[in-house]
């Protein structure tokens, strides 16, 4: 199998979520001296750059990402300290967390997949993280973005919670906060005071790119 034909059965290995096959197409790549980028850069972002793309048609649906991202979450954890040695540029420092009162974390962590897939360094803070987290993890990481993510009614509320406390803290003009979850609207996210809001994984790394662009253009 030559380099070419290597990087394609990555990438079909990938979009169809065969975690073993990644994994070992991976290794193989590596040891036939393939760079952690070009192994990156030429096939897992593309395929999953793909399904987010298939997800956004209505093609493919959440089981098909999570099966995906679980398979590339398997070469990230082989290339990622590889990228590091290499100083792979980072395009940005993500902060994420379910809020307090909330344990779903599918989505968020789908999201985290997603987003260290194209390149940024998250920080999982967890589930259930009250304002107080949220605060330490800005000041201890200096993240460019904060993603909050709800799952229930019930506890989006907390947004406007945790908003309120970061501005407090005298924090909130450092960070760019974003928002989701299944029941979150746009206009929920605009209300509550976020910077932007993501309905869905692939959406949100597109936003998340968008928002630290204008922001670092001033």
């Amino acid at each position: 199998m030559n380099a070419d034909e290597l990087l394609k059965n990555l990438y079909d290995e990938t979009m169809v979520g065969n975690a073993p096959a990644v994994l070992e197409l991976t290794h193989a790549g590596l040891d036939a001296g393939l760079g952690p980028e070009t192994l990156l850069f030429d096939s897992l972002i593309p395929a999953l750059e793909e399904v987010g793309a298939r997800f956004e048609r209505g093609d493919w649906f959440v089981p098909e990402m999570l099966i995906a991202g679980r398979a590339m979450s398997g070469a990230l954890d082989v290339l990622r300290p590889l990228l590091a040695q290499t100083g792979a540029e980072s395009v940005g420092t993500f902060l994420m967390g379910t809020v307090k009162g909330d344990v779903h974390d599918i989505g968020k962590n789908l999201v985290n997949i997603m987003l260290e897939g194209a390149g940024f360094t998250v920080i999982d803070l967890g589930v259930q993280c009250p304002p107080e987290k949220f605060i330490a993890g800005i000041e201890e990481h200096k993240p460019d973005i904060v993603g909050m993510s709800a799952f229930l009614t019930t506890t989006m509320p907390m947004f406007k919670a945790n908003i309120n406390a970061i501005e407090k803290a005298g924090l909130r003009d450092s960070v760019i906060i974003m928002v989701g979850g299944a029941p979150v609207t746009q206009e929920y996210a605009d209300a509550c005071g976020a910077d932007g809001y993501a309905a869905d994984a692939a959406t949100a790394v597109r936003r998340a790119k968008d928002l630290i662009a204008a922001k670092r253009r001033g």
